[in-house]
């Protein structure tokens, strides 16, 4: 065989989708995470020590004693019946459900994808908040639709801007994430939810609803999702993920839905997938059958309110005059703008090099993006570690002021 000279190195042609993306969004938080010697408030990454280790230990060793040949054995793309048993009953707390309303997703990510696959044309525009959650841009921008942010204040999107955004952009549909939003930290108060809800019925316009956040609330108070405002469960997709509840390595999530659309769904997830890991899902449904969840959660929660009190009092004083700082009642994540003449990601490097890192927030955008912004995640480090890199990353933001 004739090998022919050259001396280019041969690259494969890449589809036009993925044109100028070296790097997932997400590739880049782990990146950070992972870096030798920097306290990363990048990614909401949970400290492993809050894991309940023993408890998903013995789910696995129930399944793979009671179930084992067909826990190792290819499944369906609706998901295990036992599973989806389970998550219905969960999110039947706040939303009636059968298990027949759910599909299983490796993952709330993967849902979104699925989400994207199925209901997505080129050219097709989505109305997000400003900002929104990255991924989902990616997910939604590789299926060719173009995002257009809404504006937003404290108590999330503008029921009034999202009804002039439909009525100029005719959008193919709608993705919010009202509760502990990633990457604010907002939650839509309950009136907020019943206008957006009005708005969405009075348009026709779907919903794809996500709320991997929504339990780990500081209060004690979980807000019911906008899926469960009357008319709205038909024309919602809703996502959860037990990522943020158990396990991010364990990746199991689900959609609700209703109707026709679940068929799409599970056509969508078996061309992308086949399936999600069986061994997985009958691990979940065992632990959501026998664990005491909702114990777990509280006891995540207090911790993660402690580390974001730490956070918000560490920035508190480092922060120059004007910036403005959320104060989120639940989830994962802090958000800051520092304000005019800062720019979040020219400031980065200077603060890796310091020893600290975060996300800028100029990726959670749209469109028209805020530089001066930058989402911190509060979940990983201890209040004294918090304490100590937030000093450091003030005397960065000092020397970058007025630039």
């Amino acid at each position: 065989m004739t090998v022919p000279e050259t001396t280019a190195p041969f690259r494969f042609p890449v589809a036009g989708r993925y044109a100028g993306m070296a790097s997932s969004p997400l590739k880049s938080i782990f990146d950070l995470a992972a870096a030798a010697g920097v306290v990363s408030f990048a990614g909401g990454i949970p400290d492993p020590e809050l894991f309940d280790l023993g408890t998903v230990t013995a789910a696995y060793d129930w399944v793979l004693s009671h179930q084992g040949s067909r826990a190792l054995q290819y499944g369906v793309s609706e998901g295990e019946p036992e599973l989806r048993v389970q998550a219905a009953r969960r999110v039947s707390r706040t939303l009636p459900t059968d298990a027949s309303q759910i599909r299983v997703t490796s993952g709330s990510q993967e849902g979104l994808f699925v989400v994207a696959e199925a209901l997505l044309e080129p050219g097709d525009v989505v109305l997000v908040e400003s900002p929104t959650y990255l991924a989902a841009v990616q997910a939604f921008a590789v299926h060719g639709a173009r995002m257009v942010g809404v504006a937003t204040d404290d108590d999330g999107v503008d029921p009034a801007a999202l009804e002039e955004a439909i009525r100029t952009h005719h959008p193919r549909m709608v993705y919010l994430i009202p509760s502990f939003q990633n990457p604010t930290g907002r939650t839509m108060p309950l009136e907020r939810r019943r206008a957006v809800a009005e708005v969405l019925l009075r348009h026709e316009v779907p919903l794809i609803e996500d709320d991997p956040y929504g339990e780990l609330s500081f209060t004690g108070v979980v807000m019911p999702p906008i899926a469960s405002l009357p008319g709205m469960a038909e024309r919602t997709l809703l996502l959860n993920s037990m990522s943020k509840l158990m396990s991010p390595g364990v990746r199991i999530g689900w959609i609700r839905g209703e109707g026709p659309v679940l068929e799409t769904l599970a056509v969508a997830k078996a061309a992308i997938s086949m399936q999600s890991s069986v061994v997985d899902q009958l691990m979940v449904a065992r632990y959501l059958e026998t664990a005491e969840l909702d114990a777990h959660v509280r006891t995540v929660s207090a911790v993660y309110r402690e580390r974001r009190d730490a956070l918000a009092e560490a920035l508190a004083p480092v922060l120059p005059a004007g910036a403005h700082v959320t104060r989120p009642e639940g989830g994962m994540f802090l958000w800051a703008a520092l304000g005019e003449g800062y720019d979040a990601q020219e400031m980065l490097a200077d603060a890796v090099a310091a020893g600290v890192a975060y996300l800028p927030g100029w990726s959670f955008f749209a469109e028209d993006p805020d530089r001066s912004t930058m989402r911190l995640s509060f979940v990983t480090h201890s209040p004294a570690v918090i304490a100590e890199a937030i000093g450091r990353l003030g005397e960065v933001i000092a020397r970058h002021g007025g630039r």
